[in-house]
């Protein structure tokens, strides 16, 4: 396998964990909260997406899949259109609510398909190229694509966790 169908692979298996979660949840599940403290379902699934949608659009020079394709707008949120869900209080959590799980799905899958078409380019070479210099060591396009992956992931358990909860 080459490096790009490694991540590829990885990145398929946050959108199986998605699918999973969502697959016949109901509003209410997917807004509840096992504490008064904790994520819900959907803020989780929002979130992940979110940084998935920001860090690769970003990665790619391309537009975020959150504007460029009117899920913003969608969505209607009452926070700030460019908000990825990093530090949201519980109240900013409270307030990540969606009409339903299919939504959440839908939105995750074009994100994922502007993913796997970005990974798909990349060779080898491209993965040390420096994507954020606010870091010491500075972080390389590969060490970002693992971060995602990473966070992605444990996002989705931890939905998995809220969902398996209810």
């Amino acid at each position: 396998m080459r490096s790009h169908e490694v991540l590829i692979d990885g990145y398929g298996r946050i959108r199986e964990e998605v699918h999973a979660v969502l697959d016949g949840i109901s509003v209410a599940d997917l807004h509840a909260r096992p504490t008064a403290e904790a994520n819900s379902v959907a803020w989780l699934i929002w979130h992940l997406t979110r940084v998935q949608d920001d860090h690769m659009a970003d990665a790619a020079g391309r537009d975020q899949v959150w504007r460029s394709q009117g899920w913003a707008e969608r969505f209607d949120l009452p926070l700030p259109e460019a908000d990825t869900g990093y530090g949201h209080s519980p109240k900013q959590v409270g307030e990540v609510r969606v009409e339903s799980g299919a939504v959440l799905r839908e939105y995750y899958d074009a994100v994922h398909e502007q993913t796997v078409a970005f990974l798909a380019g990349l060779d080898d070479a491209a993965l040390d190229r420096i994507v954020d210099t606010r870091w010491d060591p500075p972080v390389s396009l590969g060490v970002r694509l693992l971060s995602v992956l990473s966070d992605d992931l444990q996002h989705a358990g931890q939905a998995a966790y809220v969902r398996g909860l209810l």
